[in-house]
């Protein structure tokens, strides 16, 4: 369910929606597809409205339901949405879903107050950690990790199922020992959290990534991204995606596709992470097929062959 929205709309009267969904408003969706509202907000006969929501699964179960137009997700709930995995909280097999593009990499940022004595996965037993909203793309990835590291919720002493800011809050108070984020590099509530208390970054080792597979690859935090981090710590990376719905027409996909990959520097101004989106690799290997409208852009582009 939404939390707030931003609604954008052009000086001709509003037909066709765009509901861009994006996240919680201390992750990096959420400025991100405030930018891309802005800039669809001048496509004719369209009503634009970016809404907060849990994240990846609620976004590919509304784009499925038709109550989204446009959205962000990661790539390992893309691949459980596509092949109907119950367990990641889709019912079926979300067989409207097409993508626009890929995006830029997720990385697992798995943060613990330095008196919670926790520098391994190992250590996290026994102690409480925040995975994420229930059933959203962070909380999947949470299970991931703590499977392949050998560990489920059953080995913590409590499973928070808590939004980032809620996270920060919770930590800042001495309320909780860790929190695990799925996000880009840099993201608001780590930044605030790292500024305010003494934490450490806990690393994802190549051997647990290696168990995860694909989509999940290696990935560092490089030092100095958050405060007090002197040194680089390896992690998973994991794809994000935008994405939309079989049911929206090709000319407005197409319109879409080119609005966002033609807008690049507006969209690193909106986060930082938003410099590292290639238009080169936007229709590379995602888990679901690329919406016509979208395959029109590449092509005009010369990225894919006619």
């Amino acid at each position: 369910m939404a939390m707030a929205s931003v609604l954008l709309t052009p000086a001709a009267q509003a037909q066709s929606p765009i509901n861009v969904l994006t996240g919680g408003e201390s992750g990096v969706y959420y400025p991100l597809g405030v930018t891309i509202a802005k800039i669809y907000a001048d496509i004719p006969g369209t009503k634009v409205q970016v809404e907060t929501t849990a994240g990846s699964v609620e976004n590919l179960n509304r784009l499925q339901q038709g109550s989204g137009q446009i959205a962000f997700a990661l790539g390992d709930s893309l691949r459980d949405a596509w092949e109907g995995d119950a367990d990641a909280g889709f019912k079926g097999k979300l067989d409207q879903l097409r993508v626009i593009g890929a995006l830029y990499p997720n990385t697992i940022q798995i943060v613990a107050a330095r008196a919670s004595n926790i520098a391994t996965l190992a250590d996290l037993k026994g102690k409480s950690l925040s995975v994420g909203a229930p059933k959203s793309g962070t909380e999947l990835n949470a299970r991931a990790i703590l499977a392949a590291a050998g560990l489920s919720y059953a080995d913590l002493r409590a499973v928070e199922y808590l939004s980032f800011a809620e996270s920060t809050t919770r930590m800042n108070k001495q309320q909780l020992d860790a929190a695990l984020q799925s996000a880009g590099l840099g993201v608001v509530s780590l930044r605030e959290l790292s500024d305010a208390t003494d934490v450490v970054l806990v690393p994802v080792p190549r051997d647990v990534v290696a168990k995860l597979g694909a989509p999940f690859q290696p990935g560092v935090i490089p030092a100095n991204t958050y405060q007090g981090q002197d040194k680089d710590i390896p992690s998973a990376m994991v794809m994000n995606y935008l994405v939309t719905s079989a049911a929206v027409s090709d000319d407005l996909a197409y319109q879409m596709t080119r609005l966002v990959f033609d807008s690049l520097p507006e969209l690193a101004t909106a986060h930082f992470v938003g410099s590292e989106i290639r238009r080169e690799t936007a229709a590379e290997g995602g888990p679901v097929p690329l919406h016509p409208g979208a395959i029109r852009y590449y092509k005009e582009k010369g990225l894919m062959k006619r």
